[in-house]
């Protein structure tokens, strides 16, 4: 990436300006790429994307030049572009979920490109052992090695790569940064790399372009800046909260029966002292509800937000079932949703999330939900169908996630209107009822579901017209819902809320500690126990997030060696992140972290043949994580329980931690669990708040119940006799 011209430039951008509607989104953008990777960095909302889709065509340059090797880009089509040579992994990598990996090759396959499937398949192995799979059934990681193959497969000089290891597991992202390097090294395919990971950005380029408000601000040598941690900050604010819009309370109060719909407010500053995210990521981060210093005096006594546990109560339900959709092509069946709620006598309101422009006979239409993109409502009606349906998909969520009144949520549609809407229902809180139908929900849902209640109900036949078939399927749904709303109404909440709510995570293979635990903790507590299987964390978090947990014994994160090894349990790249965002006790462990979950023994990666494996049973098949693995487990543990402003006990069991990793168990290995506790050891960053603790026994042994539960105890603020009333 140079300052000075070059004729012999693989891509030339000059003086680029594009705007959606009156946002001024690109202001001027200066590029130069030879050869090699070269990266560019900036948080959300700086303009990368939309420099990435003004190379591609996707969107019109107001003014300016984008020239690939010397031939002008500006005017010409998608696909005119990429027969030039220019390939394109976009975010979010749109893949065809219908086809499976080896159709996406062959389909993407040019003759006498050096770039063949089986080239490919020999690159990504994991692909050779899905390649019967469609797109849709793929893990994340495995969904970006295959946009990345597509990209790769025309042999293009230059490659255009949007956030290629955004939500991807360490293991994964180590793949991927591998391949950059030896498609780099290995021939003469320029890469334009879009980051927000500053280790991948600054691991594979030579020069990294930062940008900032639609502007390059500064090229500089990426050895540079990753040696340079106070500079990273300079030039990127990583770690602050400044570009994120604050968005207005839910009420909460239960006075309003009708559903609130204002316009979203004006843009507020942000804190001071926002609470700091993974390093190297930008993300909205909520606000957060107690400071570093209520804690330093000890806990707050005054806590009511953090102590109330109850789903929400019949006083404060809703008043409307909202019917969302895009109307201009889902109307008669959205409407026959609609007539079927009304007649059982309940309040519906229609939402239309349409991009098209066409008039709205919804009660709500697509320019009041537009409006709550951070940007503005022009960047939801772009032109563009796939930007403007991200766009209308980051504007309804934020309005949801401000609404009030809502009682109930329900949506038909396909794997696009799924897409569009799932954020929205998983941002409605927990316990308000959610219907999504879709033609997707027969196969792997857990990207539109993630930690929320909702339901997906699979629609048999595509969402097209009503007949003898889809008559009944979305009846069912409207039925269902109703009846969810209905009984809401008409019963008590299950969960009491004169308890204050815990959550804890626990294993199989950690049930005798978390039960040890509960046993104590009862009389005086609500103990939410959570499932550690990626999700079960993720679920633990987003109470957090919702203010409805009083502190966590967070003693089972065995999610963790699926985030690193590329299990079928992981974590994210979040994980801890609520207890970031939200100061309150914590207890935490290392539970299970010896093991890395996968399914049945011929699902195992080829890369871990001769590992030690154990048939935990048919479906679920574990290995046993080695001293390098425990390593990395340890030392991003602690890091992130370093940045915890609340109070922190956390307990290392020094004989195990696991039911498999006893003396004479299968994975009795001191080297390995040795390695996970000098790893925290040696990052763990001890204060008046955060305390390491090291008992002499198996985690499943009473004495780590009693310790944990004393441990809490004492940064609760409760007397430590209180789990004996």
């Amino acid at each position: 990436m140079k300052a000075n011209g070059d004729s012999r430039a693989v891509l030339k951008v000059r003086g680029l300006h594009v705007h959606y509607g009156a946002s001024h989104a690109l202001q001027g953008v200066n590029i130069e790429l030879s050869e090699g990777v070269h990266s560019v960095l900036g948080r959300n909302g700086m303009g990368k994307t939309t420099l990435c889709n003004a190379v591609m065509g996707l969107v019109p340059a107001s003014s300016g030049s984008v020239r690939f090797e010397g031939q002008e880009l500006i005017g010409k089509s998608s696909h005119q572009i990429a027969k030039l040579g220019v390939g394109y992994t976009p975010q979010r990598r749109r893949l065809w979920p219908s086809l499976t990996v080896d159709e996406h090759l062959r389909l993407c396959a040019v003759r006498g490109s050096p770039w063949t499937p089986e080239r490919i398949y020999d690159s990504f192995p994991r692909l050779a052992e899905r390649k019967s799979n469609g797109g849709a059934q793929l893990s994340g990681g495995e969904q970006q090695m295959l946009a990345i193959s597509r990209a790769l497969l025309p042999n293009p000089r230059l490659l255009v790569m949007d956030e290629p290891t955004e939500g991807l597991a360490p293991v994964i992202v180590d793949q991927v940064v591998d391949m950059l390097g030896r498609i780099a090294g290995e021939s003469d395919v320029a890469i334009l790399l879009v980051e927000q990971n500053i280790a991948v950005a600054t691991a594979v380029a030579q020069d990294c372009a930062i940008m900032v408000n639609g502007r390059i601000s500064t090229v500089i040598n990426a050895k540079q800046l990753s040696a340079d941690r106070a500079l990273q900050q300079r030039l990127l604010g990583v770690g602050r909260q400044d570009e994120a819009a604050a968005l207005p309370p839910r009420s909460g109060t239960g006075e309003d029966t009708q559903t609130s719909f204002e316009a979203p407010p004006a843009k507020q500053a942000p804190e001071a002292d926002a609470p700091k995210v993974p390093q190297g990521r930008w993300r909205y981060v909520p606000p957060k509800r107690w400071t570093k210093d209520h804690w330093a005096n000890g806990a707050p006594s005054d806590s009511a937000p953090l102590a109330a546990a109850a789903l929400p109560r019949q006083e404060n339900l809703g008043h409307d079932i909202l019917v969302v959709g895009t109307f201009d092509t889902k109307a008669t069946e959205l409407g026959f949703i609609r007539d079927r709620i009304l007649a059982q006598g309940l309040s519906v309101k229609t939402v239309d999330l349409s991009t098209s422009g066409k008039p709205s006979s919804a009660d709500i239409p697509p320019h009041h939900i537009a409006i709550w993109h951070p940007s503005g409502a022009s960047s939801v009606f772009t032109g563009d169908r796939g930007s403007a349906v991200a766009g209308m998909q980051t504007a309804f969520e934020r309005w949801t996630s401000q609404a009030t009144g809502i009682a109930g949520m329900i949506s038909a549609c396909g794997s696009g209107g799924t897409a569009l809407v799932s954020p929205a229902m998983r941002a409605l809180p927990l316990g308000v009822p959610k219907m999504l139908i879709s033609t997707v929900a027969s196969g792997e849902v857990s990207q539109y579901v993630g930690p929320s209640d909702m339901m997906m109900m699979y629609s048999v036949t595509d969402i097209q017209g009503i007949n003898k078939i889809s008559s009944k399927i979305l009846a069912n749904g409207a039925d269902a819902l109703a009846g969810a709303v209905k009984f809401t109404r008409e019963n008590a909440p299950i969960i009491p809320a004169g308890k204050p709510a815990l959550g804890l995570t626990m294993f199989g293979v950690t049930t005798p500690a978390v039960q040890g635990v509960m046993k104590l903790l009862e009389p005086t507590h609500e103990c939410l126990v959570f499932h550690a299987t990626g999700v079960g964390g993720r679920s633990m978090e987003k109470l957090a997030d919702n203010g409805l947990l009083a502190g966590a014994l967070d003693l089972t994160t065995t999610e963790i060696a699926d985030f690193v090894c590329g299990g079928v349990f992981s974590a994210d790249e979040d994980r801890f992140g609520a207890f970031i965002r939200n100061p309150m006790p914590y207890v935490g462990s290392v539970g299970a972290v010896d093991m890395c979950n996968f399914g049945a023994p011929e699902t195992v990666p080829e890369r871990y043949a001769g590992r030690h494996l154990y048939p935990h049973n048919p479906q679920v098949t574990i290995m046993r994580t080695t001293a390098e693995e425990n390593t990395k487990i340890g030392t991003f543990i602690a890091s992130r329980v370093n940045e915890m402003p609340g109070p922190v006990r956390y307990l290392l069991p020094l004989k195990g931690v696991s039911a498999m990793d006893d003396e004479g168990r299968p994975f009795h290995d001191p080297k390995a669990t040795g390695a996970l506790f000098d790893a925290i050891r040696h990052t763990f960053k001890p204060s008046d708040t955060h305390h390491l603790i090291e008992l002499d026994c198996h985690i499943n042994d009473p004495a780590f119940a009693t310790a944990a539960v004393d441990a809490f105890h004492e940064i609760s603020g409760h007397h430590q006799g209180a789990r004996h009333a």
